[in-house]
């Protein structure tokens, strides 16, 4: 008799993911017939997005500075593994859709020749966080993942409280993956977490891009992979069941002062009631459709930037004018970030403010941007300068 289907459906999914790291490292995919040799793992595991932070129980090592806000404490092996198969981390809260995870990824990497380890990110916003990291570390080595880590963050204020504990979180896990070498970290994202994030980005009013949501490949050389987007939130949950793995349900995801929090028990519902069922995965399904859009725009984008510099590095507003509205607003956006306007505060508002100054110009004054970014209109040029 198989497995049940929740965790048959999720060990395909990370085993599909596995296969596409296997790819980008070698350049061609490894065949499920001939896996490569068997790494020393036991078959088993749980874990997802990065929550939760602490020590193992034992002493602790100082695993050296993290980033900012930098993780201060660190759990685990923190030297060069000798074995050279290549090591995957998954960054595990405790919470259901990542201890899934971290079961199917222990599972499924010995079998293909790959390391598997995890993470997990104390965010000291909770009492007794230190306490659950650490559960989490020893839940993940009991699974068989090697090397397994706790790093506690500094959580800041930039962006308001989710997006500084995402920033955080994400400093930590970019510092874990450097220090080990690992080749990739998965993030136990769902495509319901997929559906409320495009519609906070249908809220934010920014664009195709927004409405594209996570990619199931990011950050840099893909580091960051997604392999559950397209499997629901209640089939991780029953993966967990199934297999008997004990799950932490933060506190948190149910506090309407959190803005996700609002979207996933207030909006969605009342989208499902209104609309029928399919919400979420009509979507999660806007966002693969608009990814692929965004895509294609931003590729443009990329190219019509360079017709339109002049020799001092300014743009023409002649060639920009001639330039598809969707086109020339990526040209904008891409300048505005080169000259030091940081990404995540740069809005839809702001770029329809720039292109005024090429579609509407009146002879009006500069438009200061996020980042003491300025960018004024002089002649037949738009100068972009920063200060």
């Amino acid at each position: 008799m198989g497995p049940h289907p929740a965790v048959a459906a999720i060990r395909l999914a990370v085993r599909r993911v596995l296969h596409d790291v296997l790819n980008d490292l070698t350049g061609h995919t490894a065949s499920p017939a001939s896996p490569a040799p068997r790494a020393s793992l036991t078959p088993q595991g749980p874990g997802s997005p990065a929550a939760g932070p602490a020590t193992a129980p034992g002493p602790t090592t100082a695993a050296g500075p993290a980033t900012a806000p930098g993780p201060t404490t660190a759990v685990g092996p923190a030297t060069a593994d000798p074995d050279r198969r290549p090591l995957v981390l998954v960054a595990c809260s405790g919470g259901a859709d990542s201890m899934a995870l971290a079961s199917a990824l222990a599972f499924e990497a010995p079998k293909l020749g790959i390391r598997a380890g995890g993470v997990t990110v104390d965010h000291g916003l909770q009492y007794g966080s230190d306490i659950r990291a650490a559960e989490v570390v020893s839940r993940l080595t009991a699974i068989g993942l090697d090397p397994v880590e706790s790093v506690t963050v500094t959580v800041g204020r930039d962006g308001g409280p989710e997006a500084a504990a995402r920033d955080a979180r994400y400093a930590a896990l970019n510092t874990v993956a450097e220090r080990h070498g690992a080749t990739a970290i998965l993030l136990g994202h769902t495509r319901d977490d997929q559906a409320e994030t495009v519609l906070l980005g249908l809220a934010r009013g920014s664009g195709t891009r927004s409405l594209s949501g996570m990619a199931v490949a990011s950050g840099a050389d893909r580091r960051y992979r997604r392999p559950f987007l397209s499997l629901d939130r209640q089939t991780a949950r029953r993966a967990c069941l199934a297999q008997s793995l004990p799950v932490w349900d933060d506190p948190q995801n149910a506090d309407p002062a959190f803005t996700r929090s609002r979207v996933r028990h207030e909006a969605l519902p009342v989208l499902e009631k209104a609309l029928g069922k399919g919400v979420v995965e009509a979507l999660a399904r806007t966002a693969q459709l608009s990814r692929d859009d965004a895509d294609a725009l931003d590729d443009w984008a990329a190219d019509a930037e360079k017709a339109v510099r002049t020799d001092g590095g300014d743009l023409d507003t002649a060639r920009l004018y001639c330039l598809p509205p969707a086109v020339r607003r990526r040209v904008l956006r891409r300048a505005a970030i080169s000259a030091g306007s940081p990404a995540g505060s740069l809005f839809a508002r702001h770029i329809e403010e720039v292109d005024r100054l090429i579609t509407r110009w009146r002879g009006q004054g500069a438009i200061n941007l996020p980042g003491r970014v300025v960018v004024r209109r002089q002649g037949g040029r738009l100068v972009i300068r920063q200060g």
